[in-house]
């Protein structure tokens, strides 16, 4: 096949999981682009279609199988290839072929810049190197709204939690070199971005496995050096290894979000212990107060794991107790899922699974009725807010103890106000939207 009959085949990128795997999406679109492929966002105009998987639990690898299985239907239209790349092919004892038979092709999670090859090798192309462009600083094409990107600051994990199939499916902790990742942020500043959400499965370790040392203080440092970056949000910090050197630099340096992202699973220490967390229900207290010490307004993020295997009732109340006295700003909560080839898996005690839905049922509401007292204390206060989008009647914005996606959002009624996305406002908050969003008007 000739070079220009392969670029006529529209391509269609789906991107699941999380925003670590966003990011791995936006490489693999610009790869395409970069090579002269057609990219199109409607799934029935694609004659190739790539699924970019997540699959560290079972929810989630029933999500990707049945996104594949919708779009291998579509086969029996203008789909000709479908591709899976991402975590679902990296996931041992699955086999998608046999599982959904159908799939052209899989990549795992370390072969994204040899998806140009691949398809060109199913089509009988050879290509050349003058086919392929050159390196960028920053090698992908952003999906989030432009103002706001993550940037991925290390790939894998070395934690070795004894319920999470990660560093089977990514590998080992491997962090980005620093000097990448200065000219990546530039170059996302110069395309508008304004808010930067470092991401990685343990952005507290990062630079460990290449300078042999924590460097997450001084690679902050070098991004709020960069003209256009407003904000700096952290993103999936453990708090064993949360230093005083990084809460002195968020209580201090104004292009952090006084935002963080800290996910501590649970706080019984039993439980912890068969986690294989080296964090303990007193580390866990010690570092919220902390932070609130010397942040007092710091929104705190955690996710939660209920109905892990030996969490009695009595560890499930202190887990209970700890929400009610500490009161954290924003929470996911997960249901225990027993994964293969995971050491949790082979456990005494597993908790039935209608117990463990009832229990997460209990904290769900408990947080609920948390985050919208703590929105009711917002009433009357004046927050600086990013427009993120808009619907029919409303801007919506977000203020920085709130992340993209996953938090709670600030409402201004169209006929109040004309909003610019991407700008920044001064906003007084007048009411609750329940659940737990906002709405104000702009000073």
């Amino acid at each position: 096949m000739t070079k220009d009959k392969l670029l006529n085949k529209k391509i269609c990128v789906i991107s699941l999981g999380c925003d670590k795997n966003t990011v791995d999406s936006e490489r693999i679109l610009f790869n395409l682009k970069e090579f002269g492929f057609v990219l199109t966002s409607t799934l029935q105009d694609a004659e190739i279609i790539i699924v970019n998987t997540c699959a560290f639990i079972e929810p989630a690898r029933l999500e990707s199988v049945r996104v594949i299985e919708d779009v291998l239907k579509l086969k029996k239209g203008n789909a000709k290839k479908v591709i899976v790349t991402g975590c679902l092919p990296a996931k041992a004892n699955f086999d998608i072929h046999k599982t959904l038979p159908g799939v052209d092709l899989c990549l795992g999670t370390h072969s994204y810049d040899e998806i140009v090859e691949a398809i060109c090798k199913m089509y009988k192309y050879v290509p050349t190197p003058r086919d392929f462009a050159k390196t960028t600083p920053c090698a992908r094409i952003v999906s989030t709204p432009k103002h706001y990107a993550y940037l991925k600051i290390a790939d894998g994990c070395d934690n070795k939690c004894s319920y999470c199939t990660i560093p089977q499916i990514r590998g080992k902790y491997t962090s980005t070199p620093m000097p990448a990742l200065i000219e990546e942020a530039k170059e996302l500043a110069k395309q508008g971005v304004k808010e930067l959400i470092l991401v990685a499965q343990d952005v507290t370790r990062y630079g460990e496995d290449l300078y042999k040392k924590h460097c997450i203080v001084q690679l902050v440092q070098e991004l709020s050096k960069i003209k256009g970056i407003e904000w700096i949000r952290l993103h999936y910090c453990y708090p064993e290894f949360f230093g005083d050197d990084l809460i002195n630099e968020m209580a201090n340096n104004p292009k952090i979000c006084k935002y963080v992202d800290v996910p501590i699973q649970h706080v019984n220490d039993d439980i912890l212990h068969n986690m294989n967390r080296a964090s303990n229900y007193n580390k866990v207290t010690s570092l919220i107060k902390k932070l609130r010490q010397f942040m007092p307004d710091v929104a705190i993020r955690t996710s939660i794991i209920v109905g892990f295997p030996g969490e009695t009732v009595k560890a499930f109340d202190e887990l209970k107790g700890f929400l009610e006295e500490y009161k954290l700003d924003n929470i996911g909560f997960f249901a225990y899922s027993r994964e293969n080839d995971t050491k949790a898996f082979d456990m005494n005690n597993q908790v039935p699974e209608g117990t463990k839905q009832a229990r997460l049922k209990k904290l769900v509401k408990l947080q609920a009725d948390i985050q919208f007292s703590k929105c009711q204390q917002l009433i009357g206060k004046t927050l600086k807010c990013i427009c993120d989008d808009q619907i029919e009647n409303y801007y919506i914005l977000r203020s920085e103890y709130n992340s993209p996606e996953i938090d709670s959002f600030v409402y201004i009624p169209k006929k109040s106000f004309t909003c610019n996305l991407g700008k920044f406002y001064d906003v007084k908050i007048n009411g609750v939207v329940e659940p737990f969003d906002l709405e104000g008007e702009i000073i």
